[in-house]
């Protein structure tokens, strides 16, 4: 058994958003308190989650696919207009990517 089967897998669009959930402060500076925790929160909730559909049942996280520009990607909210985005990368939707957090409205 090599660690993963069982959850889902979480990459990084890039080292700035994996820095952002190794390190709180780093994470503070780029999204503020509240938004930062609720951020390291929602990767972990993702990394432990053993698959897609138990996923999407979780309360709370208002996990959605978006449309239009955006379709393919996902979102999960964070706290009030603030949202973190990914993707799936492979087609079991095993391996999520982080590709950024987002205020909605700046989009």
């Amino acid at each position: 058994m090599t660690g993963w089967e069982g959850r889902l897998q979480v990459r990084f669009r890039d080292k700035k958003l994996e820095r952002c959930f190794l390190e709180h402060k780093k994470a503070t500076r780029e999204f503020g308190e509240q938004v930062a925790r609720r951020f390291i929160q929602r990767v972990d909730i993702l990394q432990n989650a053993p698959d897609y559909d138990t996923l999407m049942k979780l309360p709370g996280l208002r996990c959605h696919p978006l449309k239009g520009k955006r379709a393919g990607q996902w979102a999960i909210t964070l706290v009030d207009r603030w949202r973190l985005i990914f993707t799936f990368k492979d087609d079991t939707r095993t391996i999520v990517q982080i590709e950024e957090v987002s205020n909605h409205y700046d989009d």
